[in-house]
């Protein structure tokens, strides 16, 4: 990829701004030229609603829609495009399933397992339902190295576990959890499991077949894609036991005074009016994606991490919450001594380095790290060695500045 990197990053808009290193990756991507022209495109000459009109141009919108689901399909290896579902992002489909599927199945003293390292998104609605259904919420640790710990994983699925609700890769460590592994373990225990793909599905090719994982979510604006458009993928059987959260217009093949016959999966999930053009432009991120190649993305961020690793470990007085040796992504968080991390953000700013501080929604694990936040620089494929050269020499000049701070 270094050949043609020059290539690649020109079609990015904003990383044209030679004063900037855009290292946010885990809270958003930069959008290629290809989505952000598909976004006016339609509006400009594609503008209707899908579903609706008997007219030439809603046909086509619905067409360009429909054929976004077909390539999500193929992107991650479902078995239909009919278990795509389109969401506004991980969240929404998270609460979904939670709302929707899981909470009615649920009875007191039944088990639903997380993780320490889950994103809010992925363990408060868990929290709230065991709490309303009196079910037990069981959470599970990780190791010195900050890996997960699947003996502890293992101890804690039973067969009182009803759902396991996991992420493939978290975005405070970068550590890439070993989700066919755990799918198996659950099943064994009659379990279902959801996963939390936002981090995973940018940077590695995803298969949920061989995950064989019973719900999968992510979100389109983490791998390239607008924002406010994500997927609910799910296994064809359970997606018609998922009951809808909304009602309304486009979800429905009749309906009568006392009764309403719903749409078959995924429509009947789909509402209202959609993100019509955020899921056009998603699929548009979708064919960038592909033209570089996933596993060329994987081998990329595997390199551009590495070198950060060897180099932010070595600066005396900074804390690297990652194992090098474990299999990373472009995620690292660390922090500089004693020093706030808002801090250290604000003397990146002022060098036109842009990193994401604070708890990452993820303030259990927090607790666990016994911190109330870290610095997190996360790279994508588009970063460089020069970018990361000139991040590790600033790292070392706000650890000088902030010196102070360490006696």
């Amino acid at each position: 990829m270094n050949c043609n990197l020059k290539s690649i990053r020109q079609n990015f808009p904003l990383l044209q701004n030679k004063k900037l290193i855009y290292f946010d990756n885990a809270a958003t991507t930069q959008k290629p030229q290809t989505v952000i022209q598909t976004l006016t495109d339609y509006y400009q000459k594609q503008n209707a609603n899908v579903d609706r009109g008997a007219y030439q141009l809603s046909a086509e919108a619905t067409i360009e829609y429909e054929k976004v689901r077909e390539k999500v399909a193929e992107f991650i290896h479902a078995k239909s495009e009919r278990e795509v579902v389109f969401t506004k992002g991980t969240t929404q489909a998270i609460n979904w399933i939670a709302n929707g599927f899981v909470q009615k199945q649920l009875n007191e003293d039944d088990e639903i397992v997380v993780s320490i390292m889950e994103h809010h998104s992925n363990f408060l609605p868990w929290q709230i339902i065991a709490q309303n259904t009196h079910a037990k919420l069981k959470c599970v640790k990780m190791n010195s190295d900050y890996t997960l710990d699947m003996q502890d994983l293992k101890s804690k699925i039973t067969e009182k576990t009803k759902f396991v609700a996991i992420t493939a890769v978290s975005n405070v460590l970068g550590i890439v959890n070993p989700i066919s592994e755990i799918c198996k373990i659950a099943h064994q225990n009659n379990a279902l499991v959801l996963v939390d793909a936002a981090q995973a599905v940018p940077s590695m090719p995803i298969d949920v077949q061989k995950w064989n994982a019973d719900f999968v979510a992510f979100s389109g604006h983490k791998m390239l894609g607008p924002t406010g458009v994500g997927v609910l993928w799910g296994k064809g059987e359970l997606l018609k036991d998922c009951a809808p959260l909304e009602y309304g217009g486009g979800m429905i093949n009749d309906v009568s005074l006392d009764n309403v016959i719903l749409k078959d999966v995924p429509w009947r999930f789909e509402g209202g009016t959609p993100n019509i053009a955020g899921v056009i432009g998603l699929g548009k991120a979708i064919d960038f994606l592909k033209k570089i190649g996933m596993q060329n993305i994987l081998e990329r961020e595997k390199n551009l991490t590495k070198i950060l690793l060897e180099k932010i470990c070595n600066i005396e007085g900074v804390k690297v919450y990652a194992n090098p040796n474990q299999n990373q992504t472009g995620i690292v968080s660390f922090n500089i001594g004693k020093v706030h991390p808002h801090d250290v953000a604000t003397f990146l700013d002022a060098f036109g380095i842009a990193i994401r501080t604070g708890h990452h929604c993820a303030i259990p694990l927090m607790h666990e790290l016994k911190v109330s936040g870290t610095c997190r620089a996360s790279l994508y494929f588009y970063n460089t060695e020069e970018e990361i050269e000139q991040f590790v020499q600033k790292i070392k000049k706000a650890r000088d500045f902030f010196g102070f701070y360490q006696k």
